[in-house]
């Protein structure tokens, strides 16, 4: 089912949010609405100093099974616990530029899968070791002459398959089985209603039964939104347009997060209808800006929103493309 985005403003002016000073000692901001009411954690994820320590970011955002989450920056993964103490890290060429970051449980192991743009590949790895056990370079099976590959997102079938988008370049998704032979591709690079203008984030939505992929059309007009594909390609639905410019997208249990560049989270129900707005940045020259350094950050106010996921408890833990490297945590109000 479509829905319009014409909550949003509605929804903005439910949403209370008093600004401060990153770099002063500053309460919990509020923030959302209803059910979808959370609190910011001002110094998360910082170092004793309040200085951020995993650089530059333009990743995404995962937590495993024991609540640990795992952040993608441009030199590498940082892993913290939940309270925001880094508990380790991978850095160096092998894990740099990961865009966007799934996980999975596989036996008593857990995977973090990644797309990395800059580096033309898809990557498999153990959350605990970091020892890679597969890599997906552009498939030259697909019979596809591609002058780029740029892959942006990355997600995982129940059945093991993977799923990589081309986003910054062809726009093909591929497919893969989950020993990383290439299966098939689907879409192409256009604004029709098949169509993809930078497929710029997807994963597996959860709340159908046979799962699909949500996957975020950044680009297209108007003003971006999310579609429905199955598993094999084929297209179902346009699930919501008027989003911003939609970079990624988490789901738990009915409520689906969906940061947008521009500086703001919406949180989605059941129905695809915007329930929430979190952080939204009414500054229109620092929404969409990734040069915001750690002393201009406002806690509660987002800049360049790229990758959000949710906890066991319905807290969310969210990236700012930002030159500094920021994640915050929000703790849902119950």
């Amino acid at each position: 089912m479509k829905n319009t985005a014409f909550s949003f403003v509605l929804v903005l002016l439910m949403s209370v949010s008093f600004q401060a000073s990153a770099a002063d000692n500053v309460a919990p901001v509020r923030m959302g609405s209803g059910a979808m009411t959370f609190d910011t954690v001002p110094g998360w994820g910082l170092d004793e100093d309040g200085k951020s320590i995993i650089g530059p970011t333009h990743g995404g955002v995962v937590v495993d099974s024991d609540g640990s989450i795992y952040t993608s920056a441009n030199i590498g993964v940082f892993v913290f616990s939940p309270d925001g103490k880094l508990i380790r890290r991978f850095i160096g060429e092998e894990y740099s530029n990961i865009h966007d970051i799934e996980i999975r449980k596989e036996g008593d192991r857990e995977f973090i899968y990644g797309a990395r743009n800059s580096n033309a590949e898809g990557i498999k790895f153990d959350s605990e070791t970091g020892d890679i056990v597969l890599k997906l370079p552009f498939p030259e099976e697909s019979g596809l002459d591609l002058q780029k590959f740029s892959p942006t997102a990355i997600t995982v079938a129940p059945n093991g398959d993977i799923i990589l988008s081309d986003g910054y370049a062809s726009n093909h998704i591929f497919k893969f089985d989950n020993d990383g032979r290439y299966l098939m591709h689907f879409g192409k690079k256009g604004n029709g209603l098949k169509e993809f203008n930078t497929a710029h984030g997807m994963t597996l939505d959860t709340r159908y039964d046979p799962p699909r992929l949500l996957i975020c059309d950044r680009n297209h007009e108007p003003k971006g939104r999310l579609l429905h594909y199955d598993l094999d390609g084929h297209f179902i639905d346009e699930v919501i347009t008027g989003l911003g410019m939609p970079t990624s997208v988490a789901v738990q249990g009915e409520f689906v997060s969906v940061p947008d560049l521009h500086g703001r989270v919406a949180i989605l129900d059941g129905t695809n209808t915007i329930v929430a707005v979190l952080g939204h940045n009414l500054d229109r020259e620092k929404g969409r800006s990734y040069r915001i350094p750690q002393e201009e950050w406002i806690e509660g106010v987002f800049s360049g929103t790229h990758g959000s996921y949710w906890d066991n408890d319905g807290n969310l833990y969210v990236q700012d493309w930002n030159i500094s490297g920021r994640i915050m945590k929000l703790v849902r109000v119950r």
